[in-house]
């Protein structure tokens, strides 16, 4: 009960009603486990029991507090989710929250319950089968352990195979519904046309929107007051090539079809595992060089990008590194005075393949200019190295790192005040959000209180968000599928605004003011972009 309380405390992200009781549900189950294992173990080591009024005050002391916890942890439910809704700048919850998450939490926790009573029913027949052959403490330790490893076989091999089977199919289809209103551009420069090396059945539906969603030449003159060109961006898609080296290689043809590389400007983009490029990224930054820029990438999966970290984080790397070598490996043979400068970026799960891209042998030889990669995920190995060596002083959800010559970082509300500190050859730049669990899971939430939850957090993290053992691992990591389910500017949702102060970081786009920067946040001030 202890567990439940404690599971009704805010975490990073508010919860709707189904999602908080779930969470309260397999929390609350959890320590239920842990009490009955406790009384197992007590009773299987033959201690005594305690009787009489002793242990009528043992056991009602706990269960009246536990009670009036209880009462007043549902009370303050309100209160906490809302602070967090506030600071998001969400409409508060309703009166009824409590109430039905706590009939949702009873129902998760009666059906898991149940199904753990039904499994130890099975385990003890298995036991008292042993036990006619056996001693009984070897019948139970041998019975219990097979019962385990078939279980565990099972649960892997039938159950959780088959809902990643289902899950793929239904991502996979969802992959090439087709908008009614999309239809292949008719621009020769674009992927998908007539004249493109891509098919425009093979591109999928974010590739779709990817190629037919951005702004168009006389938008960005409209917008920025002086000439423009029309931005080029390449997309090779799952079924664009067998392999990820194939398909690389045929956006690296089809880049040099288009005159990707005669733009002054060159993306590398990493996708989301779904495919899905986000337009507050892309849009910004084309407005910003004036569509005098390329964007080029390829799609490796379907699946929505905290799935795909967990069933195959590895293939976003591979994916990246494909075509960074394909696209990286030409840019190097044209002549340093006439080739364009060279970006990378990614989101999510592009950001985790997109650090992993460029080898250190690469950037040392011929160096790159700088990259912008937004929500990096708790895997990125050089995220998590910088953050952990940030300067004294500097908290983790917004690190200083060294001089602040190489990387920064940057929340919703900028960059920290880095005392005038200039910027070297290579400028890297993280976006993040204090609010993101997608950064800011860790396994070890289960026994360490993170330092992102100190005294001083970011602002849209509530103020009553108390690391509690085990619980806080819990609520984190039901936060993650959720993290796009709030406003952009928070957890794992990026704001135009804050794309165009990034990219201007990274990329320094020519002849460009303050009022320029201030006339285009305007113009992105009520931008929309269609989901993933």
């Amino acid at each position: 009960m202890s567990l439940f309380c404690v599971s009704l405390t805010p975490s990073l992200l508010p919860r709707d009603v189904v999602a908080q009781g779930v969470l309260s549900g397999v929390v609350f189950s959890a320590g239920y486990g842990i009490g009955t294992a406790g009384h197992w173990v007590w009773t299987f080591m033959e201690l005594r029991d305690f009787s009489g009024r002793l242990a009528r005050v043992l056991t009602w002391t706990p269960v009246v507090a536990l009670a009036l916890t209880s009462l007043y942890t549902l009370n303050r439910m309100t209160t906490w989710q809302n602070s967090i809704r506030m600071r998001m700048e969400m409409a508060p919850i309703d009166s009824a929250y409590p109430l039905t998450v706590l009939c949702v939490a009873c129902a998760t926790a009666l059906g898991i319950i149940l199904l753990i009573r039904l499994l130890l029913l099975v385990a003890t027949k298995a036991v008292d089968a042993i036990d006619r052959y056996l001693p009984r403490r070897i019948a139970i330790v041998l019975g219990g352990s097979t019962f385990v490893i078939l279980l565990m076989s099972f649960v892997n091999g039938v159950i959780i195979k088959s809902t990643l089977h289902a899950m793929d199919e239904s991502f996979a289809a969802i992959n090439w519904i087709l908008d009614s209103n999309e239809v292949p551009p008719q621009d020769p420069r674009a992927s998908g046309s007539s004249a493109s090396l891509i098919s425009w059945a093979d591109i999928g539906r974010n590739g779709k929107r990817f190629v037919t969603d951005g702004p168009a030449k006389e938008e960005i003159e409209a917008v920025i007051g002086r000439e423009a060109m029309q931005p080029i961006r390449v997309y090779a898609g799952f079924d664009t090539g067998d392999t990820l080296e194939e398909r690389a290689q045929i956006a690296l043809a089809e880049m040099v079809r288009v005159g990707g590389f005669d733009r002054s400007t060159l993306i590398i983009a990493t996708s989301t595992g779904t495919g899905w490029l986000d337009p507050s990224a892309v849009d910004t930054v084309e407005f910003l060089h004036a569509g005098d820029i390329a964007t080029v990438t390829l799609q490796y999966s379907y699946l929505p990008s905290w799935l795909t970290l967990i069933v195959e984080p590895e293939v976003s790397q591979l994916a990246a590194n494909a075509l960074f070598r394909a696209i990286f490996g030409h840019w190097t043979t044209l002549p340093h005075d006439q080739r364009p400068k060279l970006y990378l970026h990614g989101l999510s799960l592009g950001a985790l393949g997109s650090e992993f891209s460029a080898d250190l042998t690469s950037i040392l030889t011929d160096p790159i200019h700088g990259a912008l990669w937004s929500g990096p995920p708790f895997l990125s190995k050089l995220w998590n190295v910088v953050t952990r060596g940030r300067n004294p002083g500097s908290p983790q959800w917004r690190p200083v790192f060294h001089d602040s010559s190489a990387v920064r970082f940057m929340t919703q509300d900028g960059f920290a005040d880095l005392g005038g500190a200039e910027w070297g050859p290579l400028r890297i730049v993280y976006l993040q959000h204090a609010s993101d669990p997608m950064s800011f899971f860790s396994t070890d939430l289960a026994y360490v209180r993170p330092d992102w939850l100190g005294p001083d957090r970011g602002r849209d993290v509530s103020p009553y968000f108390r690391w509690f053992p085990v619980v806080s691992f819990f609520q984190t990591a039901f936060d993650i599928p959720m993290a796009t389910s709030v406003p952009l500017g928070y957890g794992h949702n990026f704001s135009p605004g804050a794309y165009i102060q990034a990219w201007i970081e990274v990329t320094r786009p020519k002849n460009w003011s303050a009022s320029d920067t201030e006339n285009l946040k305007a113009h992105f001030i009520d931008f929309n972009p269609r989901p993933m």
